[in-house]
């Protein structure tokens, strides 16, 4: 029995198809090669074509199957991951009606701060466990307010992966974790947020069904189907942000587990069954892929806009000419602290753990005569290995104290040079498994159509590949020195 996973990034769709019986991928596919574009129209928005994605998802799905290793009639479910916060606008015949405001987009952080101040700080906090920030109301609020003949329109608001599930199967549907991610959510009164609609004006007619993150979201199209080489009415039986899917494919359930994954964003995501919250709102608690009313299971998570963002930045302009690997290459033959270059990698939108401040990548110290993209290539990296750390240290305020960390051997983890840094920046020993999203997400519509009995069934042959321990103590005087830099610079903003 096969199970197709769906990973909606921000850079390019992945797939993969798991046998369900070894818990294995037996193919998988990435489209486009390059990087998918988002569209700036003004400093500090971001926005992507939800019909773009859903073009790229059929041309990686078919991929998949190009080399003939399966037979797609096998497949028997289909999981969905997807890039957070996005909001998806839709007229009551299903058409998109604008572009998808997506995550790192910063156009809506005054509209998220006028709410916290009106509904009320606690209120925000103990209720949602955040702040309206610039999360997905106060992006749909910004759409009420500038574009109201959209707004107007509006049948269904829903996140990027509701959207592809949608155009799957014909069906729209939520879930607790969805809209406690787009700061709908009350935890104390297990509801929508009746102080954020009512202070917004949002109708709860805008919001699907709710389900649970595993269960039945709708049956595959005939014309889908056909169109993909699928069996018709097989379900979309899993959906789940990014990051709680990432946390899923890393068997990460249980309060005090945490993964961490450095994709285009760089995230830390603990698990904790306390409704906890920081009083700044600089890390964000959501509702984890198994929460319940009775079991509480929610993953506290940081967010760092611009990690793989800034490296995929620093290969163009810098090193044009050369792979990620040899990049790498040349950063090791630069030691430890690049000769005093040192680099604050914030410049993808409004950061949540800096309290919203855009504060932009700073290149600090440059020597003209001594600096050379090799040392660049190793500060970046390494000033992000330093922000992993300020914003654990956050988290550690917050009672997260992990002592071993789960992530990927994905972008930037398949870095050595980046993995030996976030390790020694951080003093927390990191596992390395080969599963990423896709099978994440794979595995999860396996849990969701009852193939696994449990999430932890689905998991069961997972091992680590490599384990990743502190051993310079070096980096400690470096990230307080970076440390100094950065604050001196929100000190200025």
């Amino acid at each position: 029995m096969l199970l197709l996973g769906i990973d909606i990034g921000t850079s390019s769709i992945k797939v993969s198809v798991v046998d369900a019986d070894l818990q294995t991928c037996i193919a998988s596919a990435q489209y486009p090669e390059t990087e998918s574009a988002i569209t700036s129209r003004q400093a500090g928005w971001a926005e992507q074509s939800p019909e773009m994605w859903w073009e790229h998802v059929q041309k990686a799905i078919l991929l998949a199957q190009i080399k003939k290793q399966l037979d797609p009639k096998d497949i028997s479910a289909i999981g969905i991951a997807y890039q957070m916060h996005g909001l998806v606008l839709v007229d009551k015949d299903q058409n998109c009606l604008r572009d998808s405001i997506i995550w790192c987009d910063s156009r809506a952080v005054e509209i998220g701060n006028d709410a916290f101040d009106h509904i009320g700080h606690e209120v925000c906090l103990s209720h949602l466990l955040n702040s309206p920030g610039n999360f997905t109301a106060s992006k749909l609020a910004w759409v009420k307010a500038n574009e109201p003949d959209i707004y107007a329109k509006t049948d269904k608001i829903m996140l990027p992966g509701d959207f592809i599930a949608m155009k799957l199967t014909g069906e729209i549907t939520t879930s607790v974790s969805a809209l406690s991610e787009g700061i709908f959510y009350d935890f104390l009164c297990n509801r929508l947020s009746a102080e954020v609609l009512e202070y917004f004006g949002f109708s709860e007619d805008l919001f699907a069904a709710i389900k649970p993150v595993f269960a039945d979201h709708g049956h595959l199209k005939q014309s889908v189907a056909d169109a993909l080489g699928l069996r018709a009415g097989i379900p979309v039986a899993y959906k789940a942000g990014d990051q709680p899917n990432n946390a899923l494919s890393l068997n990460v359930l249980n309060p005090g587990e945490v993964a961490a994954t450095a994709g285009t964003s760089g995230v830390i995501y603990g698990v904790s069954d306390v409704l906890a919250y920081d009083k700044e709102s600089r890390v964000n608690t959501f509702a984890h892929v198994n929460y319940t009313d009775e079991q509480k299971r929610l993953g506290v998570l940081l967010c760092i806009n611009g990690t793989g963002s800034l490296n995929r930045w620093t290969k163009t302009v810098f090193g044009a000419d050369t792979t990620y690997q040899q990049m790498n290459t040349e950063a090791r033959q630069i030691k430890l602290g690049c000769d005093g270059l040192r680099i604050l990698p914030f410049g993808n939108g409004a950061e949540r753990m800096l309290n919203n401040k855009m504060v932009g990548v700073h290149f600090q110290n440059i020597d003209l005569n001594l600096h050379t993209r090799a040392h660049i290539f190793r500060a970046v990296q390494e000033g992000i290995a330093f922000s992993f750390r300020y914003g654990l240290d956050i988290m550690r305020e917050n009672g997260m104290n992990p002592t071993i960390i789960r992530a990927g051997k994905a972008n930037l983890f398949l870095s050595d040079l980046f993995t030996e840094a976030f390790v020694n920046a951080t003093g927390v020993p990191v596992e390395l498994y080969k599963n990423d999203g896709s099978i994440g997400a794979a595995l999860g519509a396996g849990i969701g159509c009852g193939i696994y009995t449990t999430p932890q069934e689905a998991f069961s042959n997972m091992k680590a590949i490599q384990l990743v321990e502190p051993s310079n103590p070096g980096y400690e005087a470096i990230y307080q020195e970076w440390k100094g830099l950065l604050d001196k610079q929100l000190f200025d903003c």
